[in-house]
Order: C-alpha cells, then sequence, then structure tokens
C-alpha cells in the first residue's frame, strides 16, 4: 500500500508559479508517478507522469512547456513545478501512483491523494 500527501497548492496570479510536493508513505522507486487535475464539472484529466525506471515524463499538451514533474525517490516524494500558470490550471491537483506499465490514463492508478487545490487568478 502507498499512502500519498499532496502540499503546495494556493492562489496564485496568471503568470505565476507554484510547486506542489507529494509525499508517499511507501517507496516509490517502483512506481510510475502521476498528477492528474480536475476541474469544476470537468473530468479528471492527465497533466503529468513519471515512469518508475526515471524515463523520459510525459506531459498532456496543454502544460507542455510549462510544467516540470520529477521525482527523489530516496524521499518518496514527486514534485510539479508549474510555471506561467492559466486561469485554466485552476482545478484540484492529484498525485497518484501505479506499479502498472500504463499510466496515462485514471484507470491506470491505484493510489490516489486527496488532492490539493490551485486557483490562478486572471
Amino acid at each position: 500500500q502507498v499512502q500519498l500527501v499532496e502540499s503546495g497548492g494556493g492562489l496564485v496570479q496568471a503568470g505565476g508559479s507554484l510547486r506542489l510536493s507529494c509525499a508517499a508513505s511507501g517507496r516509490t522507486s517502483r512506481y510510475s508517478m502521476g498528477w492528474f487535475r480536475q476541474a469544476p464539472g470537468k473530468k479528471r484529466e492527465f497533466v503529468a507522469a513519471s515512469k518508475w525506471n526515471n524515463g523520459v515524463p510525459d506531459y498532456a499538451d496543454s502544460v507542455k512547456g510549462r510544467f516540470t514533474i520529477s521525482r527523489d525517490d530516496a524521499r518518496s516524494t514527486v514534485y510539479l513545478q508549474m510555471n506561467s500558470l492559466k486561469p485554466e490550471d485552476t482545478a484540484v491537483y492529484y498525485c497518484a501512483a501505479t506499479p502498472r506499465l500504463s499510466y496515462l490514463y485514471t484507470d491506470d492508478y491505484r493510489f490516489w491523494g486527496q488532492g490539493t487545490q490551485v486557483t490562478v487568478s486572471s
């Protein structure tokens, strides 16, 4: 079992930055780690993922060039650096972990955090 706790959300103006953290209770080295987000009235969507073998990360087109996912398996922590934030980035951001090879979809993930709110004002 892996328990995940997100932190770092908040209110920021458009163009600003935030760094989200996801602390895991267990070892993360054998898990692919992902970030998802869910805006009010919308489905939860993929944002970014880091493979368990530290391969090239994957990003949603909407965040490429602005967001960066990184991981520190020694600290069992995953980060999401978010720059050049836009009002459309406003959502609850969730961290998730999966031992599966597939990692781009919500159904791929077994473990989820409770989420952290990110609000970007215009």
